[in-house]
Formats: C-alpha cells, structure tokens, sequence
C-alpha cells in the first residue's frame, strides 16, 4: 500500500468511528480483535444495502425467493459438505515476531507490490506459481516462494518463518444444558448449507419450478487467525447469498448470465467500472466446475467481493447421501427426476460496507481567493444514505424550530429524517455531508411567509427554494429505489 493509498485507508476508518459508522467491538474492555459493531449511520447504511441485494435479486424475480435459516445446524451437514475435513486456510509463523500469517496472503501482498511498482512480469510469475502451489496443495512450495520472494514478517521485519500447515477455521460450541449429554456443534461458516437442506421444502411449499432461487442474508463465523484490513476479514460477519437451481447441462449458461448480472448490480450504485475486475480461479473449490470472484480495487489492492461458482449438484449429492432423504427434482418438461446443478453468487456484506464507505470518501478544497474551506464528504447514492435528509431552522427562535419540526413530522414516516438547531448553517451542512446525507432543507423566516424552503443538494452544494407541500415528490423522487432497480 502505497504512502497516499494507506493514509487515505487510514482516514476510513478514522471517519467511521467519529461519524457512528463502526466501532470496534467491546472497546472499553480494550476491544475483541477482528470484530466490530455497526453504530447508528452503519446500521442503516449496512440495511440499505441489505435492502438493495434483496430487492434485486428476490423481489425483480419471480423464480427467486428468500428464507432465513439458522445459525446452529446438525453437525453432520458439515460434514457432508466438507467443512469438517477440509474448509481450512494455510498459515505460516514467523519465528521471531510469533505472529502468525495466511501464506497465500502474504504472497498476494507481493503481487500487489509488484503490480504497483510496475513490475507486471514478476507479478504475472509469481501469481502463476501461488495458483499452482494452492491447486497442488503443495504447501513447501507456498513456504519456497515465500523466501524466494524475500517476504519479511511485517511486525519483526524478518524472515525465520515456519513450515506452511493447514488451520481449520470453523468454531465449535456445546449443545445442550448438561454437559455429560452435550453435543459438538458448529457456528456456521457460511450461510449456503440452511439453503441446500431447505430445498425441498421451498420447493414444494412454493410450487417452484427449475430453474429457480434460493437467497438469504446471516451472520457467519469463521475462526480467521489473522485480524487485518479493518471490517474486511472479521470473525462475525454477514453474508447475502443466492443459490440458483437449474437443469444439468444449463448450468455453464447460467453461471455465465449472473456472473454479468452481478457485475452490473455493483456498478448500477456509479462505480467507475475500472474499479472492478474479475479474477477466475485458479483452484477450484472441491464442489465446482468453475468459480469467479468480482474484486474490486482497495487502498490494498484488488480484493474479492463476491463469488459466483457454478457448484454442480455436489451439495444436494452430499446432503441426500448423509441424510438418506433423497433431494431430486422431477422435471415435468422432460419428464425426468434428478438432483439439480447449482448456481451460487456469494456477497460479503461487510466488505460491501467498506467498498460503499472507501469509493464515496471524498476530501474537498474548497479554497477560493484568501478565503480557506475544505470539506470531508460521503458521496453515497441516496438510496444507501443512513439519512435522506436533515430539517435545520436557520435559527433557534422567532418560530423558525416549530416550522421545521411540523416538516419532519410530514417526512419522517417515509424516510430517515434527521433534526439538527446546534451551530451555525455552515457547520451543521458539514456534518450532515460526512455522513452522507444527499438533502438539507433550510427553514428561513421567508418559511413562515409562503410555505417554501431551500433545498441543499450535498454534492453540488446548490441550493434551490421549494415549496414545502412539493417536498414528499421530490425527496420521494430522488431517493427512490426505481433509480437503481431499473
């Protein structure tokens, strides 16, 4: 990362905790590494989100719907899906710092080096010989290129490193009230398992014909050794996926489709499409035929944000053999039974709170002649901003607050409405662009007169004067969700 790359970075998530973005999680017992809380702006903008991944992939669909399973499931479900036996990472120690490290992370932090150093051809080798290592699950080979890389521990600046081991990563608890007749269960490391278990009662209580959707939003767990990257890999995080059933030999077809349907759900929010990148994989996970990841260039470099993998019908497979239950499909249009193929698009919720956060972050110099202004804002499409707009009297008297409050009072039941009276115009506009708010509305003694106000539009920063039975139109108009869901 570069000097400017980790200042910027730095300044995130220096601003997501002064504006109630995040915090970490049990700070005042000196916090919990790798988790974090979401205060009152994260809240709502991580909902807008949510509410932006449900509407369109579950409401613009007919073939699609949406469950929420639960976080405890039998032991044996990871075990027919693998987790058990191989959903492990490969990490690395360094001998002098004990600190521990994902090897293939270390060796991805060089490839973005080199890439950044316009070194294209080392990047190009060396990210070559990783996928080669990773796909072997040649774990010498990982240590070899890491000291052939020369890649030093960051903490003790040294390379006396460990042999390469696996580490599982899943958390494990006890089920039960009495310890002697407790049962190991496992905090779920992803959220697609309640979906594959449910097919068949989605299925059949919806009538659902292939091909069709499954999709959810939950908490997942994973025992990551290595806190790094602020919300970007965390222990507790949230997941939004979709699992698509279709017909052996369609599935490549399907896989294809969402792939670019996914890509355009992102870049329907205004991000620059240079921004993003796919990244096919190299190895692929023991249930696919083919798997992609949409990344998305970080301060850190390109990082994944979603998946999209075409899983075959290796879970419903695995779920029908453990269980004895058998998980077929019978197609009334070829008139056969059979176990469907799945296609899986995959969303990290909270790295997409860190991508809205990173690309809406915008320090302005505002300076003109002797006169000296800056401002920090969130250029967040109204749609995700926490809040729609903020209702400020000019001042705290002459009945200008009793105005203001009845104009809340008529906006707050359709949108987040804030109030603020404290500190001048000119301050009260600055805190409302930090968090992101699209709208300010003025009330003024002209108010009082004929029932206008003026209307401040965060990015431009002009003004224009309305009137105020035109208000629930025009903020209804422009933080609609038809101007993303088209």
């Amino acid at each position: 990362m570069s000097k400017n790359n980790d200042e910027l970075f730095k300044n995130v998530i220096s601003h997501a905790k002064e504006y109630g973005f995040v915090f970490q999680s049990s700070e005042i017992y000196d916090g919990l590494s790798a988790v974090y809380d979401y205060g009152q702006n994260g809240a709502e903008l991580k909902n807008n989100i949510k509410t932006y991944w449900w509407k369109a992939m579950v409401q613009l669909h007919e073939n699609i719907v949406g469950i929420d399973s639960a976080i405890f499931m039998h032991p044996r479900i990871w075990k027919a899906s693998g987790h058990v036996d191989g959903f492990n990472d490969p990490m690395i120690d360094n001998k002098d710092s004990k600190k521990r490290y994902r090897a293939d992370q270390l060796l991805e932090d060089r490839i973005n080096k080199y890439e950044r150093d316009r070194k294209t051809d080392k990047a190009v080798k060396l990210q070559l010989e990783m996928d080669k290592a990773l796909k072997a699950e040649d774990l010498g080979r990982l240590r070899d290129l890491i000291i052939e890389h020369e890649i030093a521990c960051p903490v003790s600046g040294t390379r006396n490193w460990t042999d390469v081991r696996q580490f599982n990563l899943m958390f494990s608890t006890q089920f039960g009230a009495m310890s002697e007749d407790s049962e190991e269960v496992y905090l779920r490391p992803e959220t697609a398992q309640g979906i594959f278990v449910n097919f068949l009662n989605v299925q059949k209580t919806g009538r659902m014909k292939i091909p069709f959707g499954i999709a959810q939003i939950g908490k997942a767990f994973r025992n990551e050794v290595i806190a790094r990257q602020f919300i970007m890999r965390m222990r507790e995080f949230e997941q939004m996926e979709m699992q698509f059933f279709v017909r052996p030999g369609t599935e490549m077809e399907w896989y294809n489709y969402w792939k670019e349907a996914r890509l355009k759900w992102h870049l329907a929010l205004g991000t620059s499409a240079e921004k993003y990148r796919y990244h096919d994989h190299a190895k692929l996970a023991h249930y696919a035929n083919a798997a992609v990841d949409i990344e998305f260039e970080f301060p850190f470099g390109f990082k994944e944000v979603e998946g999209i993998h075409s899983r075959t019908d290796f879970d419903l497979s695995q779920h029908q053999q453990f269980s004895g239950k058998k998980m077929q499909y019978f197609d009334p249009e070829i008139n056969q039974n059979y176990i469907p193929y799945v296609i899986e698009t995959s969303i990290g919720l909270d790295r997409m709170f860190l991508l809205t956060l990173m690309n809406a972050y915008e320090e302005q110099d505002l300076s003109e002649g002797d006169t000296q202004d800056s401002r920090v804002v969130l250029k967040l499409h109204p749609c995700l901003a926490p809040v729609k707009a903020a209702i400020l009297p000019l001042t705290k008297k002459d009945g200008l607050p009793e105005k203001a409050r009845e104009i809340m009072d008529r906006l707050k039941l359709d949108h987040p409405i804030v109030y603020e009276e404290k500190d001048s115009i000119g301050k009260r506009y600055r805190r409302q662009d930090a968090i992101g708010t699209p709208f300010c509305i003025t009330v003024d003694h002209q108010s009082l007169e004929d029932n206008t106000i003026t209307i401040r539009h965060r990015d431009s920063m002009k003004q224009e004067r309305v009137a105020i039975n035109q208000l629930d139109r025009i903020i209804g108009d422009l933080v609609s969700w038809k101007n993303l869901l088209k």
